[in-house]
């Protein structure tokens, strides 16, 4: 044990010295060239659709499984007209078709889909990672990557473990990997997911580098009698991100880590200067006078965003994350995390005006971060054709209701805190869920069609989406801790971290936040609230029909939940998770 741990010590400080070095050369060079983003001209580019693969096959009218063979590879893309096309990595069915964010897939309620996903990167990355924060780190060089279908409820060997990664032509695989072609069973509530790379340690960089796709599963039975808006003009996922430019057109990541000395590269947050939609800066769509429906997933790194518009049309919220609503909700702002999916309809027939701009007003880091500027406060226009026309979408009173979830149901109750550390200069090192490292041995391992309830305890001073693989949940309180003794309670949970014995009931007794009307159905990401205790209900079975999962849940390598800051969760805001029978 003491050999082992000796070589690992050997080992970080070689990384350390070799990425230090790297660093000193090229910091100053990189930072003189950043593209002056104010001379990008907004709104001339056209919102792009991606391109759409169909995960099932259509046999004389009967609808049967699918195979899809989806790459990643090293292409360019333009984010912008006046902009240099940028190295990425994208999805795609080959090199010439691979966009970013990359195909959306589209699949059938009940039909299973098949997936290999293959791994045609270069053995060099386009961005600096942090080699201090144990990443995926393959013995022949390659760049390490793993699909996870966030959102997904199927079988943990195609969940996307960080663990099973893989490099190119398979050549290479993580101690956790498990097959090569990933099953979807698609038997979920419908609704939205998206798909991203998941590989340990290097998830900020591979999604920064252009990993994001959209995944949507449709139930024709349950949808068809809403009568929102169909087909591909009027019903649009909006895949939303920010980024940042050199003067070349290559993605800009400060190189710079806020803890040099500790570790070389890893930032708390990464914040683009850039709004990216669908592959485009600031882009403009064309829309007619009628009703439009946008799957909206924020998959930025860090950034969140409180979309409005700026002539005050409405949001008729739909769905949340991967699940329908009761019922439809107006909202006139939606507070979106990342990894969140809102699913919206838009009248644009009650706009006052010809053109509105979807805009945006959330601090950075959130919720106590800079104001939004000129940049980063706008999304996208929407540019409006005069003339009225028939409409024959109608927005229904009631979507989808699910069993009832109450908590005297639930079989257990569990206390999750969330952790940040610092060091003498007061900058942060690390996150921790539970005070624990992702490669501690598993504590949360909840039984195979129960409900639990947790209480999430946020210690630290930023939100954090937390993210859930496998349970959805609902979110029931959420209640502040009292500013008196806070930081005894603080010291007493660094201490100890044990909730009860540090008395949780004596400090958990602060101002109570409602939830917010569209986020009070089932969820699969919520905003953990600084300071704050949040009580979530988790379900651990499909919520639409309370039936067991059709696979077993208990294989390796299980499955994870983690904040959806990348982030933070590469640097070890994750903790394993293990359902039993």
């Amino acid at each position: 044990m003491e050999s082992l741990l000796c070589r690992r010590r050997i080992k970080r400080v070689m990384v350390l010295i070799i990425a230090l070095t790297w660093l000193r050369s090229t910091c100053g060079e990189l930072e003189d060239q950043l593209f002056e983003v104010g001379k990008l001209k907004m709104f001339v580019d056209d919102l792009p659709d991606m391109p759409r693969l169909y995960g099932f096959n259509s046999v004389h009218g009967i609808i049967k499984p699918a195979s899809l063979q989806i790459g990643m590879f090293s292409t360019k893309w333009k984010f912008h007209r006046d902009l240099p096309a940028t190295p990425v990595f994208a999805y795609g069915t080959s090199r010439s078709k691979a966009t970013v964010p990359g195909p959306t897939i589209e699949t059938v309620y009940g039909v299973d889909t098949y997936v290999t996903w293959r791994n045609h990167l270069p053995k060099s990355h386009i961005l600096p990672w942090d080699p201090t924060i144990s990443p995926a780190t393959p013995k022949h060089g390659g760049i390490p990557t793993v699909v996870h279908l966030h959102g997904g409820i199927h079988e943990p060997t195609s969940d996307g473990n960080a663990d099973a990664w893989f490099t190119a032509g398979f050549r290479e695989t993580g101690p956790k990997w498990t097959k090569t072609t990933l099953h979807y069973e698609n038997k979920q509530q419908p609704g939205n997911m998206w798909y991203h790379d998941h590989a340990m340690g290097l998830t900020r960089v591979n999604l920064l580098a252009g990993l994001v796709g959209a995944y949507i599963l449709r139930h024709h039975a349950v949808e068809s009698p809403f009568q929102l808006p169909t087909g591909d003009e009027f019903d649009r996922p909006l895949i939303i991100f920010d980024r940042s430019f050199r003067k070349d057109g290559s993605i800009y990541m400060n190189a710079t880590g806020n803890n040099p000395s500790i570790h070389p590269q890893w930032q708390p947050e990464y914040f683009g200067d850039v709004i990216i939609v669908n592959g485009k800066a600031w882009p403009r769509l064309n829309v007619r006078r009628r009703k439009y429906r946008f799957r909206i997933i924020n998959a930025s790194n860090a950034r969140f965003f409180k979309f409005f518009f700026s002539n005050g049309l409405d949001f008729i919220v739909v769905g949340s994350d991967s699940a329908y609503l009761s019922k439809p909700v107006m909202t006139k702002s939606i507070l979106l995390s990342p990894s969140e999916i809102v699913d919206v309809v838009v009248d644009f027939y009650k706009s006052p005006s010809r053109t509105v701009v979807l805009a945006n007003d959330a601090p950075y880091p959130y919720p106590s971060g800079d104001p939004v500027n000129e940049e980063n406060g706008k999304v996208m226009k929407f540019i409006i054709n005069n003339e009225s026309e028939d409409d024959t979408c109608t927005i229904p009173k009631k979507l989808i209701n699910y069993p009832n979830a109450d908590v005297s149901n639930a079989v257990l109750t569990r206390y999750i805190s969330m952790y940040e550390y610092v060091s003498n200069s007061d900058e942060p090192t690390h996150l921790l869920v539970n005070g624990l490292p992702y490669e501690a041995p598993v504590t949360e391992t909840p039984k195979s069609g129960t409900t639990e309830v947790w209480e999430v305890i946020n210690l630290t001073e930023d939100n954090h989406p937390l993210h859930i693989h496998l349970g959805l949940f609902k979110v029931v309180e959420q209640t502040a801790l009292l500013a008196a003794g806070l930081e005894e309670f603080k010291e007493c949970m660094t201490k100890q971290n044990d909730a009860v014995k540090c008395q949780i009931s004596k400090y958990a007794r602060g101002k109570k936040t409602a939830v917010t009307a569209h986020e009070r159905g089932w969820k699969n990401v919520f905003k953990m609230m600084p300071g704050h205790v949040t009580r979530i209900l988790v379900r651990f079975s499909y919520i639409h029909t309370n039936a067991s999962y059709p696979f077993d849940p208990t294989q390796e390598p299980g499955y994870v939940y983690h904040c959806h800051i990348l982030d933070h969760e590469d640097n070890m805001m994750m903790r394993p998770l293990k359902v039993i029978i």
